[in-house]
């Protein structure tokens, strides 16, 4: 069974940062083809993909609502992704998950990914 544990969520104010965590426990970062990257899910509605990193291509990638403030790390060493946030808004808000999978893409339905962490709270509030 696939292992990711993500964390680093919390409360910030609008305009604040915080940067989410992913260690990747079954997964080679330096090894393996994945597509490897950060989904959200706020109340109420589906989950969508924010950043993603293609290891064979080491390409990144971002949705138009965070490009420029969002920014996609890797860590081989560590075996780990991050995900930095800067100037959060309001809308970012929602629980954020680390997902992964060897037949995925970075953009693909969130049904392609099979391996997912527990998810971490982001809330933007004054």
């Amino acid at each position: 069974q696939a292992q990711l544990v993500d964390s680093g969520g919390g409360l910030v104010q609008p305009g604040g940062s915080l940067r989410l965590s992913c260690v990747a426990e079954t997964f080679s970062l330096s090894r393996d083809y994945i597509a490897i990257g950060w989904f959200r899910q706020a109340p109420g509605r589906g989950r969508e993909q924010v950043a993603c990193i293609n290891t064979s291509e080491n390409s990144y990638w971002y949705a138009d609502s965070v490009k420029g403030r969002f920014t996609i790390s890797r860590d081989d060493a560590a075996n780990s992704v991050y995900l930095q946030m800067n100037n959060l808004k309001s809308e970012d808000t929602a629980v954020y998950y680390c997902a992964a999978d060897y037949d995925a893409w970075c953009g693909a339905p969130v049904a392609k990914y099979d391996a997912w962490g527990q998810g971490t709270q982001v809330t933007v509030s004054s």
